[in-house]
């Protein structure tokens, strides 16, 4: 199956497929070409150019992209879709002024969405999930991270697992599996946190490692959740199952976690709400992607990740959605690079950067996904009538997606 998408406007994020990642100043470099083409080839980009040199190809499948933008898909770092129901009446209760913090003392927040998930059956879960991813990719989303942590039982986990493992199989999009038992702490296990822990390494990790469930781990260190040191436990246990460490935190308070993250080779430390100058220094001389979240922000009222500070400090940054039922019911991808240009001071350059191709680099997958490289996968959103990629982020309340093409098919 070859298609040929012609007479493109401009062809954003092309890329060698020796980068990996971008940071500081570089991130504000977006390569590209006007009046382009792009040749994908069954599920990956076969090649790509200016129109001029555009080869005389039989294609299955020609796309007319007369003032129209190309780019590649959105990679969505850090989401929890797989979840049973919703939590609307915490959604009241902030209006009416309650915290996050009060929120969840009167067992609210994850424990609430444990309570649900725990109720629902795995099919009926897997539908509930599956209505949200085919929402995503619609929006322009090619590849996506699902978390767990909404069973904080054995059986919970896995039932969750099983579905994102489910959810994987059944749809063209690359998804990578996180396994966050280490979510909050299960109200039986309230005055006895080595006793939850002892069960998630003892318990939940080698049925999740025998079933090969979990491409990651995480861990909520915070506050009244899971100290530094618990999560650092954590993590090492996650080590020897061969899961990388991708962390929730600073998203309250700046406890030192982000170098207890980068000690261990974390992948990814996401959240940042909160970020200090030594965290900063910690992850400058580390391979570790920092992740912003800009819509749980916006939707809790929380501060913004200091974007600006960090990238001109010289640190790369990803962007994602949080997709949650209790702080951010939202997966759209364009409404994150719009809310970073509006609200983190990021330019649309920096801003298309962090949402794919850092993206991907916090999800482990650069050398498939994230930008137009011969050889990635064939994930390309095109654009409606632009007169430039600007109003992506621009016109955030409008739908500027045409056409979502994931793996060589058209969504």
């Amino acid at each position: 199956m070859k298609t040929l998408i012609s007479n493109i406007q401009e062809l954003l994020q092309i890329r060698d497929a020796s980068i990996k990642k971008v940071s500081g100043t570089e991130m504000a470099v977006l390569p590209s070409i006007k009046n382009a083409y792009l040749i994908l080839e069954d599920d990956c980009i076969a090649d790509f150019g200016s129109m001029e040199n555009c080869p005389n190809i039989i294609a299955d499948v020609t796309i007319d992209a007369t003032g129209k933008v190309v780019l590649p898909t959105w990679c969505d770092s850090h989401t929890h879709i797989v979840y049973a129901g919703n939590r609307v009446l915490e959604f009241v209760d902030r209006i009416n002024g309650l915290s996050y913090e009060e929120i969840a003392n009167r067992g609210g927040g994850i424990l609430n969405s444990s309570k649900k998930l725990n109720e629902t059956n795995e099919e009926e879960l897997y539908q509930q999930s599956k209505v949200r991813l085919e929402e995503v990719m619609q929006q322009g989303t090619g590849a996506v991270e699902i978390k767990s942590g909404y069973g904080l039982t054995v059986d919970g986990e896995l039932k969750m697992l099983r579905v994102i493992k489910r959810l994987s199989q059944n749809y063209p999009i690359k998804i990578k599996a996180t396994f966050l038992g280490a979510h909050a702490f299960p109200a039986k296990y309230k005055d006895n946190h080595s006793g939850y822990i002892d069960s998630i390494i003892n318990e939940m990790l080698p049925k999740i490692a025998s079933e090969n469930l979990a491409d990651y781990i995480d861990v909520f260190c915070e506050t009244e959740y899971f100290s530094v040191e618990e999560t650092e436990r954590i993590m090492e246990a996650g080590k020897k199952h061969g899961l990388i460490a991708k962390i929730h935190v600073n998203q309250f308070n700046a406890i030192n976690g982000i170098a207890a993250c980068v000690k261990h080779n974390a992948l990814s430390v996401d959240h940042l709400e909160v970020v200090t100058d030594e965290d900063i220094a910690v992850l400058k001389n580390s391979d570790t992607m920092p992740v912003a979240l800009p819509s749980c922000s916006y939707f809790i009222s929380i501060p913004y990740t200091p974007a600006r500070k960090m990238l001109d400090a010289g640190l790369p940054l990803a962007l994602a959605t949080d997709f949650n039922p209790g702080t951010t019911p939202s997966g759209n991808m364009n409404f994150v690079v719009a809310t970073a240009c509006i609200k983190l001071k990021m330019t649309p350059e920096e801003a298309i950067n962090a949402a794919t191709i850092n993206g991907a680099y916090a999800m482990g997958i650069t050398d498939t996904h994230g930008s137009i490289t011969i050889g990635k996968k064939a994930n390309v959103i095109i654009s409606k009538t632009l007169t430039s990629f600007y109003q992506l982020p621009y016109a955030f309340g409008t739908n500027l997606i045409d056409e979502v093409i994931i793996e060589g098919k058209r969504i």
